[in-house]
């Protein structure tokens, strides 16, 4: 009986030691828990709403990754202040702007663009003691210009033409930079007269400023965004996008996509990931009009005839809003991709009602061609792999047009399906 008691004694010790080592480990871990709670070590405050911008969650799409047996991401650059991943841009052109004396304080930022980076140049300028004056193409969604007047913005609505074509918005926001800067000088030069012809100097001023548009009257100058063009655009994707994405996947991802308006995202992003491991692939996403797909698995953009400069109207047959463009911008050219590929309208709004029916995510029309992209990456790797795209902004700015159901109807495209059909997925 000896040896019995000798093993019971045994298992009740044993017993005892892993019930006294978990109420120890129990005990050592609250009191960390309460310690780091009571140590007065607190997360400093954000410094206004700056600080708000970036470090956006990535999320798993669900629906999407079971479908393809990949895990597909979304970075959720919806969720920055000003609701889209143009907060970043507008925050790095600004600084730099400030930085170099480009914009002075009290300055106005003047913008051509359809919509997005428009509302973050608008919601952030504030927090620099700038004003922003917009223009913007007749055709993007009212609720655009409608938000950037309720942010208080100056908005310029003109009809779409050729890039060339010195109407063409993009061209218009800057010379309204041009002519702010005008009549600071000459208000500079009036406040500088004796007193004798100060009165006659104001008299001319007031003059000059019932000829001009209203957002130039009291503003220290003017400057041009210019985010097509202006490099702050890239470097705000490379030094803070695509790290954030390599951290949140702690470097364990096989593809990034996504489409480009500026080009600016899917550079940034492109060439730091590839930079950290020349593994990931990156690829585009192109929407119909839009001449990158070519460029990039071609080499060749257009022909004589689709070349940007000879049309005379909008030249994108599309209704997706900020994504596809007809030329090459110095944004896109940073960028390093592995191929492309080509999405459809009718793939993107099909695409839009399927997330918000099986995921609640409620995408505008340049989020939902990311995540049409995604799904072409995964049927083109195979199963296994994880694939991050950007999701853009969400639909709050697209209910007029790309979320309007006799405005779909009159293009064809009131979505009708059930599943995955339409990417043919089964």
């Amino acid at each position: 009986m000896a040896p019995v008691r000798t093993t019971s004694a045994i298992v009740v010790a044993t017993a005892t030691i892993s019930i006294s080592m978990a109420v120890f480990s129990y005990f050592l871990f609250f009191k960390k828990i309460t310690s780091t709670l009571h140590s007065g070590k607190k997360k400093k405050p954000g410094n206004g709403i700056v600080d708000a911008i970036g470090n956006t969650p990535l999320i798993r799409i669900n629906s999407l990754s079971e479908a393809t047996g990949c895990e597909i991401l979304g970075k959720c650059e919806f969720l920055n202040p000003g609701g889209s991943v143009k907060d970043r841009v507008a925050v790095k052109i600004i600084e730099e702007a400030l930085e170099s004396g480009d914009l002075a304080p009290g300055g106005v930022v003047t913008e051509g663009s359809a919509g997005s980076t428009a509302i973050s140049l608008a919601t952030v300028a504030p927090a620099y003691g700038c004003k922003c004056h917009v223009v913007i193409p007749d055709d993007v969604a009212i609720e655009k210009s409608q938000i950037l007047e309720a942010l208080g913005a100056t908005v310029e609505r003109v009809r779409p033409v050729s890039i060339t074509h010195k109407d063409h918005y993009v061209n218009i926001a800057r010379r309204r930079a041009l002519e702010a800067n005008e009549l600071a000088a000459k208000n500079k030069k009036a406040r500088q007269v004796d007193d004798k012809d100060l009165d006659r100097m104001n008299d001319c001023i007031l003059d000059q400023e019932k000829e001009n548009p209203g957002f130039l009257s009291h503003c220290n100058g003017g400057f041009f965004a210019d985010q097509f063009e202006n490099l702050a655009n890239f470097r705000a994707h490379y030094e803070h996008t695509g790290p954030e994405i390599w951290e949140q996947t702690g470097g364990s991802l096989d593809a990034f996509v996504a489409a480009a308006g500026t080009g600016g995202t899917v550079a940034g992003v492109s060439k730091f990931l590839q930079e950290k491991s020349p593994k990931i692939k990156c690829f585009l996403i192109d929407p119909p009009g839009s001449g990158l797909f070519n460029k990039v698995t071609r080499g060749v953009m257009y022909t004589k005839e689709e070349a940007e400069g000879r049309r005379l109207r909008n030249p994108f047959d599309t209704i997706t809003e900020g994504i596809g463009i007809n030329r090459l911008t110095q944004n896109f050219m940073m960028a390093k991709l592995d191929g492309a590929f080509q999405g459809t309208d009718k793939e993107a709004v099909e695409m839009s009602r399927f997330l918000l029916k099986n995921d609640g995510l409620f995408l505008g029309s340049s989020s939902a061609m990311n995540c049409v992209g995604a799904v072409r990456v995964a049927k083109a790797l195979g199963p296994g792999h994880t694939i991050v795209t950007i999701i853009c902004d969400s639909g709050m700015r697209h209910l007029s047009k790309f979320y309007d159901a006799k405005y779909l109807s009159q293009y064809g495209l009131t979505p009708m399906a059930t599943g995955l059909e339409f990417m043919s997925i089964k």
